[in-house]
């Protein structure tokens, strides 16, 4: 507990490896379960066997230092089946709302805080004493348990009607927890429920005399977020000048098409973001009394409805919190329904070579054994290779993965073959979602030959990414796995829960509801549509400048295409990250770089894009291929130009100026961006040092003068 540990020794100091917690107190409402950020902490020695990613510190080209993803090549993307994490998609919007709540409060503020919470926590305690109830707890924070014996069901009964959940523990116990928010009226309230008639203690008295009840040997003596940042922004005024600060650092969508491969960064609707503000969404406990969630109940029921529609598939769960946890819950029930009909020996995972790495990754974490099977040149699976695989492991078949349409931007024209041989030798389709987006309305993984298939609802049901997160990755699966969806102890089936929560991130659910429900079934087939012939625009328009690496047989590619520019490196010496670099002087944001192929660019626009911006986004790519040609035909050094020494900081172009191009070349190299200028804060990073010298404390200020 974040807001404990600012009065209590932290683990840290008293030899513990690992402490995880959750981030949630730190202004994130409950919001029936999530979104909320879990952290992950352990001792420098261990820092580099973390999942995930780091923030970490580099510096840039001018020595100056620049934060950036230390070693952000994800760990199942390198070692694939034998990775030990399968983590994607973070929590980073709730990471940064609890962090923006640290650094308003500061270090006095929150242990202010924590101090009222426990002194209340006290009173609290002393007066159910006086009231000759037993509290179990002598040392605590902020939570008691209190032994009400055979009343303990009709104590209940008379809170709720009062409008007070107590937690239930068991039927002689219940458990009381109090916060920022409680009040004296609050504990007072509470002493009367408890009271049974007797007269109630006297607040004020308690109030001057109750002592703490942490031993003083757990009392912190370490000092807490002693960095400037913590100590500066604590009036609104201060903390919304920053967050702008903060946020004119960034190419965010509300810049700029974010054409990133793989990722569908489409529009989030104003509308469809104003009920997560709501406080019947919001100030909800995920484990609250049924009658009390009719609403959300009935919300998660038609969201179900809408996705079996979309999907074609037979029952949903929203529980999962990400897709690599869809595809998790996804491998537990087919080796739940294998083993339900006595196959426990079915382990075997078939995984195309092209598959995103959390597929593999997901495979090993659920116990299966991972077979890598061909693609052939034009991207697809080798339908043969696959076959020849199934036949071998027939006996041990559990699964195949399979990514629709593929991770190379195309549709595998042999999909119902595909599926066909798996389930002709006992094994399961686990069809991944992440591109979905390219088939909502147009076809449906339920209705070709998938078990099941985890969405992205924060890709093609647009709950937005928050630089990484909250995402909501729901499993689809035919009848005969529905039994085997993620379970709860809140929920009738109580084994399989991938979550704490039993719809994991349900605040933000009412997103994708909105959506579906404004675009209608007409209206999400246009999406997809558009989607389609977005990508194959910008294929069409840059491919006599770049290689389009993979198409399907009509010469086509699905919502996404992948240039090649490995030709372009052999031919100039310039490399697929000088390209991303330098589209950041034309502020872009780059697509996707070297995957699922190193030395390629992926780049997926969404139907969120008018052609205005896809034009834009085109004549950018054409002007750096006429820069590189320049570069082929030695107009341009081929070590000291604009590409290599992209991106060019506003401090660099007032600077004295060594180039052998123009300040106007580097930073304005097209006309338009003369009224609309994006600044880079910082030059090209050096990735070799950042993860060289990693470093995950925030440096001081001073160091960035």
């Amino acid at each position: 507990d974040l807001l404990a540990l600012t009065v209590l020794t932290p683990p840290g100091e008293f030899g513990a490896d690992v402490a995880i917690g959750s981030a949630q107190r730190f202004g994130v409402p409950l919001g029936f379960g999530g979104p909320h950020a879990a952290y992950f902490s352990t001792k420098d020695a261990f820092k580099r066997d973390m999942p995930g990613r780091l923030v970490g510190v580099s510096v840039d080209r001018f020595g100056k230092p620049a934060l950036r993803l230390a070693m952000q090549t994800r760990e199942q993307h390198i070692r694939r089946e034998k990775a030990t994490s399968n983590i994607c998609t973070a929590q980073v919007l709730l990471a940064n709302i609890a962090s923006m709540y640290a650094v308003y409060h500061g270090p006095k503020g929150l242990t202010q805080i924590a101090n009222r919470v426990h002194h209340l926590t006290a009173i609290l305690a002393q007066g159910l004493s006086a009231l000759g109830l037993q509290v179990e707890q002598t040392s605590f924070f902020d939570t008691l348990t209190i032994n009400t014996g055979a009343n303990t069901a009709a104590l209940h009964e008379q809170a709720r009607a009062q409008q007070i959940n107590l937690r239930v523990i068991d039927g002689e116990r219940l458990g009381l927890s109090l916060d920022e928010t409680t009040s004296q009226a609050d504990v007072e309230t509470l002493w009367a429920l408890l009271a049974d008639g007797k007269a109630l203690p006297d607040f004020a008295a308690l109030a001057t005399t109750v002592q703490s009840t942490i031993p003083a040997e757990l009392v912190r003596q370490s000092p807490i977020l002693s960095h400037p940042v913590f100590n500066r922004y604590h009036s609104e005024t201060e903390l919304m000048r920053y967050l702008r600060k903060l946020a004119d650092k960034d190419l965010a969508l509300d810049r700029t098409m974010i054409p990133l491969g793989s990722c569908t960064m489409k529009l989030n609707a104003a509308s469809e973001m104003i009920p997560v503000t709501w406080a019947e969404f919001g100030a909800l406990h995920p484990f609250a009394p049924a009658e009390q969630s009719a609403g959300y109940q009935q919300l998660t029921d038609e969201l179900e409805a809408m996705l079996c529609a979309a999907t074609g598939y037979d029952a949903i769960s929203l529980q999962p919190n990400a897709g690599s946890q869809g595809e998790y819950a996804g491998l537990l029930a087919i080796r739940a329904y294998h083993q339900s009909r006595g196959e426990d020996r079915r382990d075997i995972c078939l995984i195309p070579s092209s598959a995103h790495g959390t597929n593999p990754a997901t495979a090993n974490m659920a116990g299966m054994r991972v077979v890598v099977t061909a693609c052939d040149a034009r991207g697809n699976v080798d339908i043969e290779d696959l076959r020849a695989k199934a036949i071998e492991h027939r006996e041990h078949l559990a699964a195949l993965m399979i990514t629709y349409p593929s991770t190379h931007g195309v549709f595998e024209e042999g999909i119902r073959e595909i599926c066909g041989i798996i389930h002709d030798h006992g094994g399961q389709v686990y069809i991944d979602g992440a591109n979905m987006n390219a088939m909502v309305g147009l076809c449906a993984p339920g209705k070709f030959g998938g078990d099941v298939s985890h969405l992205n609802l924060h890709k093609t049901f647009c709950i937005p990414h928050g630089g990484g997160g909250p995402g909501v990755g729901p499993i689809g699966v035919k009848s005969h796995l529905t039994p085997f969806l993620p379970g709860h102890a809140q929920m009738d089936r109580k084994e399989g829960a991938v979550c704490a929560a039993p719809f994991g991130s349900a605040s933000i659910l009412p997103i994708t509801w909105m959506y579906i429900r404004m675009m209608g079934g007409a209206g999400l087939k246009r999406a997809s549509q558009l989607a389609i012939l977005n990508a194959n625009y910008i294929s069409r328009r840059l491919e006599e400048h770049y290689p389009v690496l993979y198409t399907g047989s009509n010469g086509l590619v699905a919502h996404e295409c992948i240039l090649d520019l490995r030709p372009l490196k052999d031919s100039s010496g310039i490399s697929v990250d000088d390209v991303a670099k330098r589209l950041i002087d034309f502020g872009f944001h780059a697509p996707t770089m070297s995957f699922p192929v190193a030395g390629t660019l992926m780049i997926e626009p969404t139907e969120s894009e008018s052609k205005e911006e896809l034009d834009r986004f085109c004549d950018a790519m054409i002007r750096i291929r006429e820069e590189i040609r320049a570069v082929e035909n030695g107009t341009l050094d081929k070590d000291d130009n604009p590409l290599k020494n992209a991106p060019h900081t506003a401090a660099e172009i007032v600077g004295e100026w060594t180039h052998p191009y123009s300040r106007e070349q580097a930073v304005y190299p097209v006309a338009s961006l003369i009224e609309g200028k994006y600044w880079p804060p910082v030059g090209r990073v050096d990735n070799v040092f950042g993860d060289r010298n990693l470093v995950c404390a925030c440096p001081s200020i001073e160091s960035y003068a």
